[in-house]
């Protein structure tokens, strides 16, 4: 079924039921994150800021090691500040997987 197909079908769910497809495409999504990508040819497949090659964990590392906000942006002059939002929001929800990586490039 194409999307055109699909369109006027749900269309036609109630409220409820339109409330149920959003879940299910939610959980479909799995582990999206707004800003963040995660491609096996960058960085070696860790999430990273979109459109750039700094990944997450490099961004809490400072961050752990005392830098703002402010000197993250300074050294950083790709980043946005919403880059930074996306960041911990990622990092927050993920502390194994960036913890990992931290202490696997430590020892690199």
């Amino acid at each position: 079924m194409t999307l055109r197909e699909l369109e006027p079908r749900l269309a036609e769910l109630s409220r409820a039921e339109k409330a149920q497809v959003v879940q299910i495409l939610i959980r479909d999504l799995g582990n999206v994150w707004p800003g963040i990508e995660k491609n096996a040819g960058v960085v070696g497949g860790d999430a990273c800021i979109v459109r750039t090659r700094i990944p997450v964990w490099a961004l809490e590392n400072y961050r752990r090691l005392g830098w703002s906000e402010t000197q993250l942006l300074e050294n950083y002059p790709t980043l946005r500040a919403v880059d930074l939002v996306n960041a911990w929001a990622y990092a927050n929800a993920h502390p194994e997987e960036i913890d990992r990586a931290i202490h696997e490039n430590e020892d690199a």
